[in-house]
């Protein structure tokens, strides 16, 4: 075989993912083992070096044809440094990954954060194949987001472009405080969080809803609740769907993307979810702006992070 390859690692405070990557993003093979935070920074390194070496040991690749390695975490970096800035979940905190992999591995070395990589892995390989400019929304516990601009991420001046939960669109009288510490980010209404407090929220008032009824709710029961026509959750969910949708009308004026691609655990509430964001996005959004832009689910799932992290050798 003469084809090169690229390793991916998405690292996780409890598991580290490694994968084998084409230069098309075709993942062809994973393999995973335990972080050992507890263990301390040397061990976590020295994982990544071991689970690298492990899984092109036991693909048909060679070392040799191993181009370089990419690593996405969770936390603030430092791209064109290589530093892991902060990172709580593995307690790094000014580590120099990048130089240590590189001496350790004998290969290029690339980092950057866990949203970046996710978009990029969408943009190369995933629902935006083929499509230059794209945004990606990630909507978990926050709201992460990653900027793919002819072809490659976006990083901004610093390093931080592509913040979008924290883009400012709730109007005053309704705003909350985000976990930024800013008021009326997106994150606040669209994020899994924002959507369950929502729900508890109503709860307590005591409106009339089935979630009443619900011992621990999560972000599923409010859309499950809205699909079976609880008005409660109907409106928790038009409210989610229409500041995202807000958001992405905003970010169009600036960015003039083809494609955004929404991920991550609420995403999979599907065109319950999208096609409310879609018919905001077209209200809010002048013509020329929203002409052949198109608004779908990512697709690779939680390999978005491993694919995403091979691609920064090619696309960064």
């Amino acid at each position: 075989m003469s084809e090169k390859i690229y390793v991916g690692v998405d690292l996780g405070g409890t598991a580290i993912k490694v994968g084998i990557c084409d230069d098309q993003g075709q993942l062809m093979h994973t393999y995973e083992g335990p972080t050992e935070v507890d263990q301390g920074v040397d061990t976590v390194i020295a994982n990544i070096e071991k689970y690298v070496r492990h899984i092109v040991a036991e693909s048909p690749y060679s070392w040799e044809q191993l181009e370089g390695v990419g690593a996405g975490v969770a936390g603030f970096t430092n791209v064109r440094e290589g530093i892991i800035v902060h990172a709580p979940n593995i307690g790094f905190r000014n580590v120099a990954i990048r130089s240590v992999l590189e001496e350790r591995l004998g290969k290029p070395v690339k980092i950057d954060n866990d949203a970046n990589v996710a978009a990029l892995g969408e943009a190369w390989a995933g629902a935006g194949k083929g499509v230059d400019n794209c945004v990606c929304f990630t909507l978990g516990t926050g709201v992460g987001g990653g900027l793919i601009l002819n072809g490659k991420i976006y990083q901004g001046f610093s390093g931080m472009a592509g913040e979008l939960g924290h883009i400012s669109v709730v109007p005053d009288l309704e705003a909350i405080k985000c976990g930024c510490g800013k008021m009326g980010c997106v994150e606040t209404v669209s994020s899994a969080t924002g959507i369950i407090q929502m729900a508890k929220d109503a709860v307590e008032r005591g409106d009339h809803t089935s979630l009443a009824l619900v011992d621990k709710i999560a972000a599923k029961e409010v859309f499950d609740a809205a699909k079976a026509g609880d008005e409660v959750a109907l409106r928790i969910v038009k409210r989610a769907a229409f500041y995202l949708g807000k958001t992405m009308a905003t970010v169009a004026a600036v960015l003039n993307p083809e494609l955004f691609i929404v991920g991550g655990g609420v995403s999979k509430a599907g065109d319950f979810l999208f096609d409310e964001i879609r018919t905001v996005f077209a209200q809010l959004t002048p013509e020329p702006l929203q002409q052949g832009v198109q608004i779908l689910e990512a697709t690779l799932g939680n390999n978005a992070g491993i694919v995403g992290a091979a691609g920064l050798l090619l696309r960064s």
